[in-house]
């Protein structure tokens, strides 16, 4: 006979994304999830667009991938690369249960010796860029909550090790031109960076000292994961901003196993 599996979330996402700086288009993106019962995979790309194609060209994709483990997503790979006009990189990773046990950048970059060295212990206890920015919510009840803003991530991208603390804003309604249209949840974002950056560098001091940065979040059907539908982060030039213009998600259907 056949009987359903244990009860596992699973969905996907199909998104594209828009930036904009002070309200002017200067790149686009898309972005994938695939949650299944027990493994999950995520993907982005991105480029400049518009105006800012003008001045710099660049592109650049991520992905990472893993187990599903009582509903948490542990990573197991992750890789970035960026191309621009001047030079090309790749970032691997190799992760075991939050501790990264390989990792390279290629070319390899230049040793910089203002640059805070990474340790071991860094790079245990940490998440992938891609997989810290897939907020799953515990419990039962709707995760499209205040209580999904009160965590924080210990990450690490192949280059730097920071730490992500997010706080509850406020609740909204979203609407994509295609697709999504509900609820979504407004977390405030602070950056603390940790290890493997240059203490001097303007960009790293205003970050860490922003606390206006802030990240709408809404629900992948199936599952009690949330992903990013906007981003706002101020800078000297104006409000940056990243929005989908598209969010397409649905729910996948249970697996079902045969038994003797």
């Amino acid at each position: 006979m056949t009987v359903p599996r244990a009860a596992q979330a699973q969905g996907r996402l199909d998104a594209q994304y828009e930036a904009t700086l002070s309200g002017i288009p200067v790149g686009k993106g898309a972005w994938t999830v695939d949650i299944g019962d027990d493994q999950f995979s995520a993907g982005a790309t991105g480029g400049t667009s518009g105006l800012m194609k003008t001045f710099s060209s660049g592109s650049g994709s991520g992905a990472s991938q893993g187990r599903v483990v009582n509903g948490a997503l542990i990573a197991t790979g992750y890789t970035a690369s960026t191309t621009t006009s001047k030079k090309s990189e790749t970032i691997h990773m190799t992760l075991d249960k939050g501790t990264v046990k390989e990792f390279g950048i290629d070319p390899v970059p230049p040793v910089d010796a203002d640059r805070i060295p990474i340790t071991e212990a860094h790079r245990r206890g940490v998440f992938d860029p891609m997989t810290a920015s897939l907020l799953r919510v515990p419990g039962n009840g709707d995760p499209v909550a205040p209580e999904a803003c009160r965590t924080g991530a210990a990450v690490f991208d192949g280059r730097m090790r920071y730490d992500l603390k997010l706080d509850f804003k406020r609740m909204v309604t979203v609407k994509a031109e295609k697709g999504y249209y509900g609820p979504a949840v407004v977390c405030a974002v602070y950056f603390s960076p940790v290890a493997g950056y240059i203490p001097d560098r303007p960009v790293i001091k205003y970050l860490a000292a922003q606390r206006d940065i802030e990240i709408t979040f809404a629900p992948v059907a199936g599952t009690r994961i949330l992903v990013p539908f906007r981003m706002r982060v101020p800078t000297p030039l104006g409000m940056a901003m990243l929005e989908a213009t598209q969010f397409i998600t649905q729910a996948a259907p249970p697996r079902v196993a045969k038994t003797q």
